[in-house]
């Protein structure tokens, strides 16, 4: 077992990343009272649900909400569901909720926790790729909304964050594709030497290599810690971890929840940056080609739906988070391995890139 920690004062946590940590009781520390609720899905519960609850053992009163599956579920509605569960149950201000599942469990659970009798707490048990190198570190929590991708939540951070690396082996591929997106923007952002080693070895990554999964997760979320430490509340450098999202929200919100996975929109919406960037002419159209080519590797998307209008983008980007003032702000890269937020782009070359679908990767 490996152990990251985020600093954040009388706020830090610990990641604990290793195989059958879901047995390992790591969690028993970190739960203050007596009260447990666990979230999870209807495709998780029956692969987990009993082997986390065994191991909280006998002395805390446990209870679940199985929530159905897919990011079209990400809504208050279901939400709803979670409060209905902790209010039926009578959970009082000393429980603990614990997220078991992918990165729609955890940023409900999270966000229910944040606001349940103003702020209980809660504990991180993802089981996605995606979710174990992004959505489950640095306490952002939220629903959809049928205008925008994540605009109704709270910044709740979780006691601890538990990652075994075994529950992978049940991860359709489509999912641990989804989940590389966020493993290759850790390189193309911040570590240049992170970038090459998911060149090198992208091939055994989606073969499910244990170790060099491991070691690919454990670099991801150290990056993840690091950026969370210096800037919690996304006022600065931590904006950098939205390379490609901006893009990919609006395709999410354009296609419908769960049409595309969120990884595949953001694979997708970092080609679209990665192109944007080229044409600024602050990286090489080979560069561009080494996007692509990783992208592809990992079996995800390197073109933006075919029925999506320039227009059709720019009006669902006007409501991203990071708009400022009116003014769009974009992550993009001025080399591989070093990114920035900027609004300091040509607008006809935005067009350009919008416009360009299948043809991204060809601009330079």
């Amino acid at each position: 077992m490996q152990t990251l920690r985020v600093e954040l004062g009388d706020r830090s946590y610990p990641i604990f990343i290793g195989q059958n940590l879901l047995d390992a009781g790591l969690m028993k520390p970190y739960i203050k009272g007596k009260q447990v609720l666990v979230v999870t899905n209807e495709t998780v519960a029956p692969l987990y649900l009993d082997r986390l609850l065994a191991s909280l053992g006998d002395g805390y009163k446990t209870d679940a909400v199985i929530l159905p599956d897919g990011e079209e579920f990400k809504t208050l509605e279901y939400l709803n569901q979670i409060f209905d569960g902790l209010l039926e149950k009578r959970h009082n201000r000393t429980t603990t909720l614990i997220a078991l599942g992918g990165g729609v469990v955890g940023d409900m659970t999270g966000f229910a926790a944040a606001a349940y009798q103003r702020g209980v707490e809660f504990i991180q048990v993802p089981t996605t790729l995606l979710s174990q190198v992004d959505s489950s570190v640095g306490g952002k929590t939220g629903v959809n909304h049928p205008r925008g991708k994540n605009m109704i939540g709270a910044f709740h951070q979780p006691r601890c964050v538990v990652i075994d690396t075994e529950v992978l082996n049940t991860l359709p591929d489509q999912e641990l594709s989804a989940g590389m997106a966020e493993v290759i923007k850790y390189g193309l952002i911040y570590d240049a030497e992170f970038l090459r080693f998911l060149e090198l070895n992208m091939t055994q990554l989606m073969q499910r290599n244990p170790a060099l999964l491991a070691q690919a997760i454990y670099r991801s979320c150290e990056i993840k810690a690091e950026v969370v430490a210096q800037d919690e509340r996304e006022s600065g450098i931590r904006a950098l971890l939205n390379l490609g999202h901006t893009f990919g929200h609006a395709i999410e919100a354009d296609q419908g929840y769960g049409n595309w996975l969120h990884g595949e929109a953001v694979g997708a919406g970092t080609m679209m940056a990665a192109d944007l960037s080229c044409r600024l002419g602050w990286i090489t159209a080979d560069d561009v080609q080494r996007v692509k080519n990783l992208l592809l590797a990992a079996g995800l998307p390197v073109a933006p739906p075919e029925n999506m209008s320039a227009e059709r983008f720019k009006e669902l980007m006007s409501v991203d988070k990071k708009v400022l003032d009116g003014q769009l702000r974009l992550v993009l890269l001025k080399h591989l391995g070093m990114a920035i937020v900027t609004d300091q782009f040509d607008a006809a070359l935005l067009d350009q890139t919008l416009q360009a679908g299948a043809g991204l990767g060809q601009c330079c």
